[in-house]
């Protein structure tokens, strides 16, 4: 795997559609490393891209996979610098979660005993903000996102989300938290079993990866997981989860 020693984290050029390609050049801007190292990667098959007319070319939505299953393997600095280059360039400071989760959108206990059931009751959840469009469309995108690969972790947490934005499905991003009081199969490495749970719907890939990085920077925090399992109710769970992402901006 590589880390981000070897690449620097990706942002995806403003203005691109969701067809267009990056030519090595636009890559190697973005990465911020040198254009031939680049080549070299991508042409042992370490970043996904192809040849067109000679040239490579590289798709937005597959350089925002690569880079979402290569932060899997980030550190903590690793993480914040992915966080940073995502970030909306209209806000100049404070966390992508803040504005995406709050209190209506964390539910513990969730009730739910199978990985349909978490997902349809995470939705639920989320739709307690009037911004979830489409649910079935949402729940059939995040459901085809986990046949491709669990987002479930060996530390017992998941974050199920669609394998790309869909914007018309919501109105604003949302992330949304549940925790089982028991651990369920959702298909982590080993079959560890889950029991903690963000689902992450955001409306376009920049935030849906500096989401997911300020996810991964939590989930790294001292004693983060063992106070969420200790929290006893949806009220007290939220605000463990704010505290613990207030800390971040500190350290």
């Amino acid at each position: 795997m590589l880390r981000g020693s070897a690449l620097l984290p990706v942002g995806l050029p403003r203005g691109f559609m969701p067809h267009s390609f990056l030519t090595l050049d636009e890559l190697a801007n973005q990465l911020g490393r040198d254009r031939r190292e680049l080549e070299k990667l991508v042409s042992r098959g370490r970043i996904p891209g192809q040849r067109v007319e000679g040239s490579w070319r590289f798709h937005p939505a597959e350089i925002r996979q690569w880079l979402e299953q290569e932060m899997r393997g980030y550190n903590a600095q690793e993480l914040a610098a992915v966080e940073e280059s995502q970030r909306d360039t209209a806000i100049t400071h404070g966390s992508p979660l803040s504005g995406a989760l709050c209190r209506e959108t964390v539910q513990v206990p969730l009730e739910a005993r199978t990985r349909r059931s978490v997902l349809e009751s995470l939705l639920e959840v989320a739709g307690r903000t009037w911004q979830i469009w489409e649910p079935a469309t949402l729940l059939t995108a995040i459901l085809e996102r986990e046949e491709v690969m669990s987002t479930g972790f060996e530390n017992g947490v998941a974050i199920p989300h669609p394998r790309n934005p869909l914007p018309n499905a919501l109105g604003t991003s949302i992330v949304a938290f549940g925790r089982t009081l028991s651990g369920i199969a959702f298909g982590a490495p080993r079959r560890t079993m889950t029991d903690i749970y963000f689902l992450v719907l955001c409306r376009d890939s920049r935030t849906h990866l500096s989401v997911l990085a300020r996810l991964g920077r939590l989930l790294q925090a001292p004693d983060f997981l063992e106070d969420l399992r200790a929290a006893p109710d949806s009220a007290s769970t939220y605000d463990v989860i704010q505290a613990a992402d207030e800390r971040l901006d500190l350290s």
